[in-house]
């Protein structure tokens, strides 16, 4: 097969209907960019080869290319459960973890045909905005090596700049799909809270995580989530609610405290731009005031480590796993932080008041959506930062996650979109929220957009 990468999902599956390559060709492609690249911007942390062959082979030999992701060449973040394929969360603490079954979005994801390639390195436990709290070493961007991939799902920005995978999966607790996406120039969906199964996949902040797909374009993201979404029996949150794609005009807003100052100036251009794009395609805009957002990354750092530090109690080196002597400076920091705003004395001054502002800031979003059908706003303040800058400074690097604290708080879908790149050659893009259960609207606006922009998926190397 002669280099055909960057593929979609549809290029993929038309490919192979037609014969101009095959499954195993797909393989030999992506494995050959792991094994030349990853040792140099440490993406994978664990290569599936055999299983990746062994799939293909048996795609190629079935000719059952009809299933929705037939062929697609996917890779996991390696906080995604996997049968009989170590599972790391990015710890030492789990350096050795073989999980006995594997996560429903990824059940999900292989018996639609997807062929499994590896996982993917991540800030240990999803602690991180970066990609450099794993345990196993930063990952690079592959755009520029001296610069961060964004994180926590640091690997599934990374391999799909560096054309390691088709599509990946992250999780996103406060930007940690939307980041690495942002800063790989990929899109990805931060879904609604409870539109996704969080089963098989390593908790970090239970009220917050959100599980997603990150890929190309929004025809790849959307197909990904259709996969994934529903109901699973396992996860009591999920529902199989969706609301109907609106064929009148779609109307968004622009809440005046997310561009109050603080944002890079070439961040703010991105933005600009594709507002004037949406514009020119009939899509309404208006200004709108959401005042107690200001407080969302305040609150999101209280709730947080108090739900950290829950979920990593039952990593105790008795069950499975390594002792808690293993567990890095970030993962100790939230534990720290979660026991003390949830102790005796502290409680109401901290936990209980972030809640209540939490509720607010749910009451304001609701209420704006009232008068518009999405959100614009930046996934980050400033383009991709260099590797060290911010790791030494943990208050600096919490506040890479300013804008996306508020999806997640209010449970709200997302959707980053790449938009073009910086005067450095670095990637930029941004976000559209939408109500609960509104993927549909929003990947039909990120379909209107990329259209006006003349999109095209693009590739480090």
């Amino acid at each position: 097969m002669k280099n055909k990468l960057p593929l979609t999902i549809k290029e993929t599956q038309d490919g192979l209907i037609k014969k101009e390559f095959s499954a195993v060709e797909l393989v030999d492609s992506y494995l050959g960019q792991i094994k030349r690249y990853n040792e140099e911007y440490n993406i994978f942390l664990t290569i599936c080869e055999d299983e990746a062959y062994k799939k293909a082979k048996e795609l190629d030999k079935s000719g059952a290319y009809a299933t929705p992701l037939a062929g697609v060449v996917t890779s996991y973040k390696d906080i995604f459960l996997t049968k009989g394929v170590r599972t790391t969360a990015g710890s030492k603490v789990l350096e050795s973890y073989i999980p006995p079954y594997s996560a429903t979005s990824v059940s999900r994801i292989e018996n639609a045909g997807a062929i499994p390639i590896g996982k993917l390195n991540c800030d240990a436990w999803a602690h991180g905005s970066s990609g450099e709290n794993s345990d196993f070493g930063s990952t690079k961007n592959p755009w520029n090596k001296e610069y961060v991939p964004g994180g926590s799902s640091s690997g599934s920005g990374a391999a799909l700049a560096a054309n390691m995978s088709l599509i990946t999966t992250g999780t996103d607790t406060c930007g940690s799909i939307r980041l690495p996406a942002n800063y790989c120039f990929s899109v990805a969906i931060k879904p609604t809270y409870g539109a996704v199964s969080r089963y098989g996949v390593i908790a970090m902040a239970s009220s917050l995580d959100t599980v997603g797909p990150i890929g190309r374009t929004v025809e790849d993201v959307e197909t990904v989530f259709n996969v994934i979404k529903g109901e699973d029996g396992f996860d009591g949150t999920v529902t199989n609610e969706e609301r109907k794609v609106k064929s009148e005009k779609l109307k968004i807003g622009i809440p005046k405290e997310f561009f109050t100052g603080g944002i890079d100036p070439e961040v703010e251009k991105t933005i600009t731009l594709a507002i004037e794009v949406l514009k020119n395609e009939g899509v309404e805009f208006k200004e709108v005031t959401l005042p107690s957002t200001k407080y969302a990354i305040d609150v999101y750092y209280v709730i947080q480590p108090a739900e950290v530090s829950s979920n990593l109690g039952r990593f105790d080196g008795i069950r499975y796993g390594n002792g808690r002597d293993a567990f890095g400076d970030e993962a100790k920091r939230r534990i720290m932080l979660g026991t003390y705003v949830l102790s005796a004395g502290y409680y109401d001054a901290y936990y209980l008041k972030a809640m209540k502002v939490r509720s607010k800031i749910i009451s304001e979003v609701d209420k704006v959506f009232d008068e518009v059908d999405a959100l614009i706003a930046p996934v980050a303040p400033t383009p991709p930062f260099k590797l060290g800058d911010k790791v030494s400074d943990p208050l600096t690097m919490y506040l890479t996650d300013v804008y996306a604290a508020t999806a997640n708080l209010c449970g709200i879908p997302s959707l980053a979109l790449p938009s073009g790149f910086s005067k450095l050659g670095l990637p930029l893009g941004f976000q559209l929220m939408g109500p609960r259960f509104s993927e549909n609207n929003l990947f039909e606006l990120g379909k209107t957009c990329h259209r006006a922009m003349s999109y095209e998926p693009k590739v480090a190397f």
